[in-house]
């Protein structure tokens, strides 16, 4: 089965200057902070207007931009019950040693974070990401519902960057496995009540995922007492959880990337080579969508693990640098991609371009309201959307996009 769009976008679009100047005046500018009145006037408006943009360049999937959230983690996990916004966390021992996004984070000046722990047993009380969703669903006919995607952060972000034995206290949970059976357990929820109301598609932002790559951060794991190996095995159980529980025909993919801080600012580079196996194999996702923009991704050598029956979204489109890529190279990529994954599965280069691939920008726009690659502007992001599409189209046709 291929993937519900050829042309694909990651999710996040860059802010524009009127959303960013109500919200801050209103003081709205923390990862966990709830939108007030002041702003929601200016995100309605901003989403509408997002909206409108991508109708009438043909950009699908159609999001709300993220425009609702300060990161693209926001939203979800401090509003289940149990869970409670820990502020002010010390970058420089509240993290997991050698943990990649601390040692970023120090190097911009930044010394605090907040973040989220579960201080009792995790319930899902009422969807929070309803009316997200029903905000952009009320734009569109109902015919191009499932035309729209949601993105959602993955159920290993608070465990994976915390300081071993800070995601949970002890008195709520006594272990990680039953932390997360019930994490996964608010998951299987929130999808059902979305999917009831007509959502289709969501997206897994997992920038973090690719750490298990870094020399840095399994060595920090080994200092900590934590076999990186097995605990990679863990979190590929946990992702496994969310989806065992979700509706048949409800489309769940993963994004996996190397960071996207404002500045163009990755955290990693690295091959997949080192956990494509694992990645591929038992991730259960319907589609990866990778990074795959410039060389610190690697070649393309680790698709040969793609199982037939998954699908991978290439990232050939860079959201970090503002020059527009040359459309004749883009495609030789992804030929070259797709030569790699035929030659795996022993099957024709034809048969896996109609079955198995899509392509997109590497990342979102901007993952955090302040974000945005060097240099780029609301101009370049949607030329490089609309560079995405005319690349589906060279190599699958128009007919297959629209």
């Amino acid at each position: 089965m291929a993937p519900p769009f050829r042309a694909e976008q990651i999710g996040s679009l860059m802010r524009p200057a009127e959303l960013l100047a109500a919200r801050a005046a209103a003081g709205v500018n923390n990862s966990y902070s709830q939108l007030t009145a002041d702003t929601q006037e200016a995100t309605e408006h901003a989403i509408a207007g997002a909206v409108a943009k991508q109708l009438e360049l043909g950009i699908r999937p159609i999001t709300s931009g993220e425009y609702g959230r300060d990161k693209f983690y926001s939203g979800f996990f401090e509003r289940l019950a149990g869970m409670q916004v820990i502020k002010d966390i010390p970058v420089a021992d509240g993290y997991r040693t050698g943990f990649p996004t601390a040692k970023t984070l120090q190097k911009l000046g930044i010394q605090t974070r907040d973040s989220v722990a579960a201080v009792d047993r995790i319930r899902h009380v009422e969807s929070t990401y309803m009316s997200e969703w029903k905000a952009l669903r009320s734009l569109l006919p109902r015919e191009k519902w499932h035309e729209c995607k949601l993105t959602m952060p993955p159920i290993t972000h608070l465990h994976m960057q915390m300081a071993v034995g800070t995601a949970y206290h002890r008195e709520a949970y006594l272990s990680d496995e039953d932390y997360f059976q019930d994490l996964a357990a608010a998951y299987a929820a929130e999808w059902r009540l979305l999917y009831d109301e007509g959502l289709r598609s969501i997206q897994i932002d997992d920038p973090c995922f690719l750490f298990f790559v870094s020399d840095e951060f399994r060595a920090g794991c080994v200092a900590d007492g934590v076999d990186p190996d097995a605990m990679l095995e863990q979190y590929i159980w946990a992702h496994n959880l969310c989806i065992a529980q979700k509706p048949k025909d409800l489309h769940v993919g993963i994004h996996l990337c190397r960071g996207n801080m404002a500045g163009s600012t990755h955290i990693i580079s690295g091959s997949y080579e080192r956990i494509a196996k694992s990645m591929f194999a038992e991730l259960n996702y319907d589609t990866y969508y990778l990074e795959y923009d410039t060389e610190r991704a690697g070649d393309f050598e680790p698709l040969r693990h793609l199982p037939i029956g998954k699908n991978v979204v290439l990232g050939v489109v860079s959201t970090k640098l503002a020059n527009l890529e040359d459309l004749d190279e883009l495609v030789s990529r992804v030929y070259a991609a797709t030569e790699v994954i035929a030659r795996g599965q022993g099957r024709t280069v034809a048969e896996v371009l109609d079955s198995s691939l899509g392509v997109s920008p590497q990342c979102g726009f901007a993952s955090m309201s302040l974000g945005g690659g060097k240099g780029m502007t609301m101009e370049r992001m949607w030329e490089k959307l609309v560079l995405v599409k005319d690349l589906a189209a060279r190599i699958w046709g128009k007919n297959q996009i629209e």
